[in-house]
C-alpha cells in the first residue's frame, strides 16, 4: 500500500512516495530500473519511453518519455505529455538512481530532480518483497496543488 510524505519549504515542494512491490526481490527488480531507457515497461501511464543521448544507466544519458491519447475519432494517437530526463548518478550496490527533467511540455517540471532507490522490505503477511520510493524536490507548479503532486507521483507506483 502506498504512503506518502511531503513538505512544502519556501521555494521547493520535496516529498516521497513509496510502495511494496510483493514477490520480487531488490536484487530481481534492479535490472529493469537500472535500464533508464525502460521507463514505460513498469510505469503503466507511460507509453513511450527511449534513449536520446549516451548509454542508458550511465551518467548524462537523456531519455524521451510520452504519453499519448487516443483522439476524440479514435483515428489516431495523440501525445499529451513528454519529458526529456537526465540520469544524473547512478548507484547499483544501493540500488538507487537519480535524474532531472531537462525539456517538458508539463508547465513547471522543469526544475524536478528525482531518486527512485529500492530496498528490501516484507509486508504485514511477511511476504518478502522489494520497497520502491520516488523522492523528488520541485519549484511549486502553477496550476497545481501538492496533493495532484501526490496523486501524479504515486499513479505511478
Amino acid at each position: 500500500m502506498p504512503s506518502h510524505t511531503l513538505t512544502t519549504k519556501e521555494e521547493k515542494w520535496e516529498g516521497r512516495v513509496s510502495a511494496l512491490v510483493r514477490g520480487s526481490s531488490p536484487d530481481q527488480a534492479w535490472p529493469l530500473l537500472e535500464d533508464f531507457f525502460s521507463l514505460h515497461k513498469w510505469v503503466p501511464t507511460i507509453d513511450m519511453c527511449y534513449g536520446i543521448k549516451g548509454v542508458s544507466g550511465q551518467p548524462g544519458c537523456i531519455r524521451y518519455c510520452s504519453v499519448t491519447r487516443r483522439s476524440a475519432d479514435s483515428l489516431e494517437d495523440l501525445v499529451m505529455n513528454w519529458a526529456m530526463e537526465k540520469l544524473l548518478a547512478t548507484d547499483p550496490v544501493n540500488k538507487s538512481f537519480s535524474y532531472e527533467i531537462v525539456d517538458c511540455n508539463t508547465v513547471g517540471f522543469k526544475s524536478l530532480v528525482a531518486t527512485m532507490k529500492l530496498t528490501a522490505a516484507r509486508d504485514a503477511e511477511e511476504e518478502d518483497g522489494c520497497g520502491m520510493s520516488w523522492s523528488f524536490a520541485v519549484n511549486p507548479i502553477e496550476g497545481w496543488t501538492v496533493k495532484d503532486l501526490k496523486e501524479f507521483y504515486n499513479s505511478a507506483l
